[in-house]
């Protein structure tokens, strides 16, 4: 009897460590709710992930917060007591995001963001050292757009963002640019993601009379800002920033915002991208990959989702040889390898971290891009 509970109990241990052995990712995303229209895509992404790393096999935890901050903070602490995870890839918006970060902090896991706000990763901070971001930062994309103001003689900008830190993060970034550029802000308004009319905010823009007006919104809540501009009569150049390179944007905006100038991820234009570019082979990877299982092309939100994946996938073989998951020396080897990415070729542009920039793209993981007969297109000089 002692030798077959010897037996059991050596099973049992063997099961356990088994079990430990997986490294285990929690994903949170907005597949319903007010943001759905990004967190969809991202929930879709999650079969496309990789089932093992470094030879491990891999466990997805997923969670909808219903697009309510107050939820990815408590799926968040699920996660980690109860899920026990290794990294978390979420959650999809920034107010989100930015009330989950001292909790993966706090636990000391590394969290990979998928999201606008480039407040998650800087100013860099004890907390922010456990957040990588998989999205372009603002100044990645302002600089682009900026450029092309000059470029094109502009001289004044009106702003107008979300009353929330997407929106905060982008005049943070835009201001300082436009002030070294020589170009003057001489309108600032504000929006709230659930407004249906911008008409005060218009009225207070079409009065300052600027050359060209920024947006920084989402999707289709960045298109109501242009759509109102438009039926004011406003003529000038209206710029948008990454966060309204998706279908919804020209779906919601229609004609109105045919002549749109922005900055994103290549993935809005890949069949005008050259082959030589290092990121078409992977974009075009993920896009079919999803196409055939799902029957439509990806919004550029799921990209964020797949990116993070390929980030684990490079930084988890490294991870473990120093420890196993499940165990606080994993985490921060996990840590300490997304840390030191580099020439990591992902959908969307080539990844090279650092302690001090957590986002690690450059020029090359952004095109400018305008709307023209409702679709995107490159912008041609």
């Amino acid at each position: 009897m002692k030798a077959i509970t010897g037996v059991l109990a050596g099973l049992a241990l063997a099961a356990s460590l088994s079990v430990q052995a997986q490294v285990r990712i929690g994903v949170i995303a907005s597949a319903t709710g007010p943001i759905a229209f990004v967190g969809i895509a991202q929930k879709n992404t999650v079969a496309l992930l990789p089932k093992k790393m470094g030879g491990e096999s891999v466990k997805y935890f997923f969670y909808d917060d219903a697009s309510d901050p107050t939820q990815s903070v408590q799926l968040a602490k699920k996660l980690l007591s109860e899920d026990k995870i290794d990294a978390l890839i979420g959650p999809s918006g920034s107010p989100n995001a930015m009330g989950v970060l001292q909790v993966m902090a706090e636990a000391k896991t590394p969290m990979l963001a998928p999201v606008g706000t480039t407040a998650v990763v800087l100013p860099m901070d004890a907390n922010k050292r456990w957040v990588f971001k998989t999205t372009q930062n603002d100044a990645l994309i302002g600089a682009a757009l900026v450029g092309e103001m000059v470029k094109t003689g502009v001289k004044t900008i009106g702003f107008i963002g979300y009353n929330d830190p997407y929106g905060e993060s982008w005049y943070k970034t835009i201001a300082p640019m436009l002030q070294k550029a020589g170009i003057k802000m001489v309108a600032n308004e504000r929006y709230n993601r659930q407004d249906t009319s911008v008409a005060g905010q218009v009225a207070k823009l079409m009065a300052a009379k600027p050359d060209g007006v920024f947006v920084a919104g989402v999707a289709a809540g960045a298109a109501l800002p242009q759509m109102q501009l438009v039926d004011a009569g406003y003529k000038g150049k209206i710029y948008q920033t990454h966060g309204a390179a998706t279908p919804d944007f020209i779906k919601i905006g229609g004609k109105e915002v045919d002549g749109t100038i922005m900055a994103a991820s290549l993935m809005l234009v890949l069949d005008e991208i050259p082959n030589s570019n290092p990121s078409k082979k992977m974009a075009e990877q993920y896009v079919n990959a999803y196409q055939k299982m799902y029957g439509s092309v990806p919004a550029t939100f799921g990209a964020n989702v797949y990116d993070a994946g390929l980030l684990l996938a490079h930084a988890v073989p490294v991870a473990l040889k120093k420890a196993k998951p499940g165990t606080a020396e994993f985490r921060a080897a996990l840590r300490d390898a997304l840390e030191a990415t580099k020439n990591l070729v992902a959908t969307q542009g080539v990844y090279n971290m650092t302690p001090a920039d957590h986002s690690g793209f450059d020029e090359r993981g952004r095109v400018l891009v305008t709307v023209k007969n409702g679709k995107f297109t490159l912008l041609k000089d």
